[in-house]
């Protein structure tokens, strides 16, 4: 699925114009990263949290020479999916439909 089959979706379920549904998404996905970026975790129930990481400096390896090189540290955007994504991806149970 690509951006475009989720606004049709979106549009086709909350009864609302393609147009709106790709202003909505794109809203939610702009506050989504200026609040993972200023470091603030963004929780959404059910579905899971997005967040940032450190990721520490370490040395890597270029696989066609061998030669090491060192990879500096940075932070990261990290997903951790929710109980009710986890189940439902699982097989476990359907997801509830509102």
């Amino acid at each position: 699925m690509n951006k475009g089959d989720l606004i049709e979706i979106a549009a086709k379920e909350a009864d609302i114009t393609k147009a709106a549904a790709g202003k909505a998404l794109d809203a939610i996905v702009g506050a989504v990263v200026k609040s993972v970026a200023k470091g603030n975790p963004v929780t959404l129930v059910g579905f899971g949290t997005f967040k940032a990481a450190k990721r520490a400096a370490r040395t890597g390896v270029n696989p066609k020479t061998g030669e090491k090189l060192k990879i500096a540290a940075t932070t990261v955007p990290r997903f951790t999916a929710g109980t009710g994504f986890k189940t439902a991806v699982a097989g476990k149970k359907k997801v509830a439909k509102k």
